[in-house]
């Protein structure tokens, strides 16, 4: 709200262009309508297009398609240069890791880590992962209605419910350093759960890196006390308070590209460089 007050007093005291510097972009999970809800991101930036915004700067929007959304320009910056660059200089046998994407969905973000890092991949799949679309929000559809009367002609088939496999890991991580990549680290639980299963498959190390390190509610808490040894997440939100509960997160800035993508902007510069070797996947 701060920022759509912002905006709209810039656009009604005339300002030619109002661009506004988003690190990370609010509710961009609800990118996708579940079941009869809402796609709150498609909300969210047609209020910031009313505001009179003309241009915004994000980091590793959750789904790039979300650019769509907006009616102005959207440049949706990588942090991925920044971590790969820390798994280089950080950790020092870095050779004998493997990216693991902790489900299926995660799976082209961490083959697209893996090809620049030139490393093997491995996926978890199985009954312990949730995904967003099997997330009850707690309506019926339709709405359960007493003496309800069906037309005698309407039989709908019945949806079959699904049914996951007994957790497996897809590849090898024996002995090996385990680095799971993802966007966002919000609820840590996955991830947890996620490290003891590559712990049982006998990873002797296990990092996490993530663009967003939002690490809500107990998440400092559950990572110390999780097989987990070090969290890295950007600075897009700031959690200082999190890393003094718990000495294993740390922060890789990446001030300079978006720093660089304003000084850009504002001289009338190509914004291509910023895009150099980014893949499709990433």
């Amino acid at each position: 709200m701060e920022l759509l007050i912002m905006a709209y007093a810039l656009k009604t005291s005339c300002a030619r262009n109002i661009i506004g510097v988003i690190p990370y972009f609010p509710y961009s999970k609800q990118s996708k309508m579940r079941k009869r809800g809402s796609i709150v991101c498609k909300l969210l930036a047609s209020m910031l297009a009313k505001a009179g915004l003309t241009h915004i700067i994000t980091m590793d929007l959750h789904q790039k398609e979300i650019q769509g959304f907006f009616s102005f320009p959207v440049d949706n910056l990588r942090a991925s240069p920044f971590l790969i660059q820390y798994i280089q200089e950080e950790i020092p046998d870095y050779r004998n890791a493997v990216i693991v994407a902790k489900s299926p969905d995660a799976a082209k973000r961490a083959q697209s880590y893996a090809e620049r890092l030139r490393l093997g991949l491995a996926v978890i799949h199985g009954e312990a992962q949730c995904t967003e679309q099997d997330m009850d929000d707690g309506r019926h559809s339709p709405p359960m209605v007493k003496n309800a009367t069906v037309h005698p002609g309407l039989e709908l088939p019945l949806m079959m419910a699904k049914e996951k496999p007994p957790i497996t890991v897809v590849g090898d991580v024996g002995g090996r350093i385990a680095i799971i990549v993802d966007d966002i680290i919000d609820d840590v639980e996955s991830f947890v759960a996620a490290a003891e299963i590559l712990k049982e498959r006998g990873a002797y190390k296990i990092f996490v890196m993530a663009t967003h390190g939002l690490l809500s509610a107990d998440a400092p808490r559950l990572i110390e006390e999780s097989s987990i040894d070090e969290v890295v997440v950007t600075n897009t939100v700031p959690h200082e308070v999190q890393k003094l509960q718990c000495p294993k997160i740390k922060t890789v800035d990446i001030s300079l590209i978006l720093s660089e993508a304003i000084r850009r902007i504002h001289n009338g510069e190509s914004m291509a460089y910023l895009f150099r070797n980014i893949t499709v996947d990433d």
